[in-house]
């Protein structure tokens, strides 16, 4: 037997240690590599759009609020009190407190104070300027994870359907810093709404031109159009707010060619001859509408009393029965005029296109309507929740959650943030309601997210054209019926309006420039006030002076600006 030598046995015994923690190691590599491939497999797994938290998420919100549009809500409740809330709370853990809330009217100074104390909740509702000023502050959080995790496919699809068109305005250096709500541009046509039985009561017909408009309206102030026996009536509803979301004066002015606003007090650009854009807050033809205000102020057309109402008053006027006409958009039968419907049995609303100089005029659209974004507070937590909160707006629209998503059980959606809507969402609901009335059919039959706002057209249209009260009043099933149904309601004379091509556009979709952002409260303010006191009598040349003051305190340079922008990056 041959001998081993010591230095061998040790050397022998060295290779089969190492050999053995070489396979130990390699065992024990292959299976931490093992563990490393499931987590990785579990961490992909996308996260259900609507999936709840195991623990609860409080997020803070900030609201404006009008009175909840169903008038079959239960009276006396705060916004906090939404039934929504319970439903998202056991749906998704998610708590959403307030900060505070207010009336509509009220909401731009106290949002601008809490900007200004650096006191925003987790998420907020902005319009474009506070937008802009909030990403300039660096104050957003960059939702693109976010969205591209959280987003449901239903929401994606929304956002989608312009080709990302208005997802792309809200990006900054590859982040995306806010979700739009937008929607369909002639959902900002105006209208003219007008009291069908007055015009019966003094044999008028509904005006189609501008001087057949101020026969109408003075008939309404002099000729007793309710037939009570008192002078207590008024031509036109009209606030201070000459340019806002509703119950203003964009309509009237588009009639003259004029088109010095889109709402909520932002400026309109129109395309000139020469290709550029101008302001239409300054032209000529603005003059002429403003000389025809001051006209109507001194004969009592107009209330007198119009520089101190806000838009609520605007409402009780229509409620009440003391105003004849009313220029808006689509909607205004589901609220306020089905409330007038309501109270008095004899009122009979229609809806015309706008008189203009020489038939019927053309209303301003927008390229893109979003007038709302929705964005997240920088230091919030939970950024991701803003995302669920949408996926969860529309997941309640479905054909599931039907019986318990009604007002007369507390749900107020006009009061639910973030809201986002499917941009052809009146389109579906007019074409679906009509295919199945045609049909005489005795249900829907279409089966997604749409489900519940066709349903509730569809029912509101039935029970109105049969006379049924027994679900809702007469005014709430005409108010559904007549603004998102009918054909010569609401949506069915703007869809005319469109297909006529009775609109011009206002051609400024961008994000609000330098000097908008700078200037734009104080030009909005000598707007207001210079307009103001030209109705109220002050000499018509006053309007000469506010465009030269305009032009002088930065409207040039925004002119100049809005151009560089168009020059660049507008789709002609």
């Amino acid at each position: 037997m041959k001998k081993i030598r010591p230095w061998k046995m040790i050397l022998l015994v060295s290779l089969t240690l190492s050999l053995f923690t070489a396979c130990s190691s390699k065992e024990q590599d292959n299976s931490t590599s093992s563990a490393t491939k499931e987590d990785s497999k579990s961490n992909t797994t996308p996260p259900d759009p609507l999936g709840k938290y195991p623990e609860l998420v409080t997020v803070t919100e900030v609201l404006g609020y009008n009175p909840p549009e169903d008038p079959r809500t239960p009276k006396g409740i705060k916004p906090e009190e939404n039934a929504y809330f319970k439903d998202l709370k056991e749906m998704m853990n998610i708590e959403i407190k307030y900060k505070w809330t207010v009336p509509s009217s009220q909401f731009e100074q106290k949002f601008a104070l809490a900007m200004a104390s650096n006191d925003l909740p987790d998420i907020m509702e902005l319009d474009q300027k506070n937008f802009e000023k909030l990403k300039k502050q660096d104050m957003l959080a960059d939702l693109t994870e976010a969205y591209e995790q959280y987003a449901s496919p239903a929401l994606k699809k929304y956002m989608q359907s312009d080709d990302g068109f208005a997802m792309k305005t809200f990006e900054s250096d590859g982040k995306q810093l806010g979700i739009p709500a937008f929607e369909d541009p002639f959902l900002s046509a105006q209208l003219l709404w007008v009291r069908q039985d007055w015009l019966e009561n003094l044999n008028l017909q509904a005006p189609k031109t501008m001087d057949e408009l101020n026969k109408v309206a003075e008939a309404f102030v002099k000729n007793d159009p309710d037939q009570n026996g008192k002078n207590d009536t008024y031509g036109i509803a009209m606030q201070k707010n000459l340019f806002f979301w509703g119950f203003d004066l964009r309509g009237f002015f588009n009639g003259f060619g004029a088109y010095p606003s889109i709402g909520d007090n932002q400026s309109a650009w129109i395309k000139n001859s020469e290709g550029k854009l101008v302001p239409g807050l300054i032209q000529p033809e603005v003059k002429t509408a403003l000389s025809m205000l001051q006209t109507w102020y001194q004969n009592g057309i107009i209330d007198k009393e119009f520089a101190l109402k806000d838009e609520n008053k605007s409402v009780e006027d229509l409620t009440a029965g003391k105003v004849g006409m009313s220029y808006g958009e689509w909607w205004y039968p589901n609220w306020p005029l089905n409330l007038n419907v309501d109270k008095d049995p004899k009122a009979k609303w229609i809806a015309i296109q706008i008189p203009g100089l020489e038939g019927s005029g053309h209303s301003l659209v927008p390229k893109i309507r979003s007038n709302k974004i929705f964005a997240v507070n920088k230091k919030a937590k939970n950024p991701e929740a803003a995302i669920k909160l949408m996926n969860f707006y529309i997941e309640m629209g479905n054909k599931k959650y039907m019986d318990q998503n009604k007002a007369e059980k507390g749900y107020v959606y006009n009061w639910f943030n973030p809201r986002i809507y499917n941009p052809a969402q009146i389109e579906t609901i007019y074409t679906e309601v009509n295919k199945a009335l045609d049909a005489k059919q005795t249900e829907i039959t279409l089966d997604d997210e749409n489900y519940k706002n066709v349903a509730d057209v569809f029912k509101a249209a039935k029970d109105y054209l049969a006379g049924d009260t027994k679900s809702a009043s007469k005014g709430v099933n005409w108010g559904q019926y007549y603004s998102r149904a009918a054909k010569d309601g609401g949506w069915g004379m703007t869809r005319k309006l469109k297909e006529s091509k009775a609109y011009v556009t206002n051609e400024f979709y961008g994000l609000p420039t330098a000097s908008q952002v700078e200037k734009g409260t104080q030009l909005d303010k000598l707007m207001q006030e210079s307009f103001t006191k030209i109705i109220m009598g002050a000499p018509i040349s006053e309007f000469d002076k506010f465009v030269t003051s305009w032009k002088s305190l930065g409207g040039d340079q925004i002119t100049q600006e809005v151009n560089d922008w168009y020059s660049k990056n507008a789709t002609k």
